[in-house]
């Protein structure tokens, strides 16, 4: 199993270097790491008093690293999830934010527990989350990976502008479907055709 650091190593060489893409609501990202993430770190990389679009293409792979493992893992409390659940919550947060724990608690609601959606690893959760794991952690995984698949497939539906994140060129997986398909067991990833017949409706 990949640690978080190596899963933190990963999303910084598949992020790759500086881009601004207008139709990422990011804006200006390097690594990963986005104007507005360093802008609510306070980080003035160039040292010239303002925080902007030079400060992200000033930024190295170590820093991207340092910010992911210190804002993604450690100050929301993904350490306190189970070791198994660590890494597929970690590698969404990073791309969704809090948004990461809200779908896991989602999840933990479709199979009956009664858990607040707020986004927060409190006492019922975690509670909730243990339960599972018990029953077994590659099931819960799997079924928080499909809800992640489905997240990113209802995120192009409503939003055209998202749909080259979802979908390549060519008609294939793109970077967020195979993301989520990563952690989950191989069986339960769609098939090329299955992918295509699900975004036939994209124009």
């Amino acid at each position: 199993m990949p640690t978080i650091q190596d899963i933190a190593h990963d999303i910084v060489a598949r992020e790759g270097g500086y881009v601004n893409d207008p139709s990422d609501p990011g804006g200006p990202t390097k690594y990963g790491v986005t104007l507005g993430t360093l802008r609510a770190l306070g980080r003035d990389l160039n040292h010239d008093g303002t925080i902007d679009a030079r400060d992200v293409q000033a930024l190295d792979e170590a820093q991207a690293v340092e910010i992911f493992l210190t804002r993604y893992f450690d100050r929301p409390g993904l350490g306190t999830l189970p070791p198994a659940l660590q890494p597929v919550v970690f590698d969404m947060y990073v791309n969704a934010g809090v948004m990461a724990v809200k779908l896991l608690q989602r999840v933990l609601n479709a199979k009956g527990y009664g858990v607040g959606e707020d986004g927060l690893l409190g006492r019922k959760t975690l509670g909730a989350v243990r339960a599972e794991v018990v029953k077994g952690a590659q099931a819960l995984v799997d079924a928080y990976s499909i809800a992640r698949r489905d997240f990113y497939y209802a995120l192009a539906d409503a939003r055209p502008a998202s749909r080259k994140f979802a979908r390549r060129r060519d008609g294939g997986k793109g970077g967020w479907i195979t993301r989520a398909e990563e952690f989950m067991s191989p069986a339960l990833r769609l098939t090329d055709a299955q992918h295509r017949a699900r975004t036939a409706s994209w124009s």
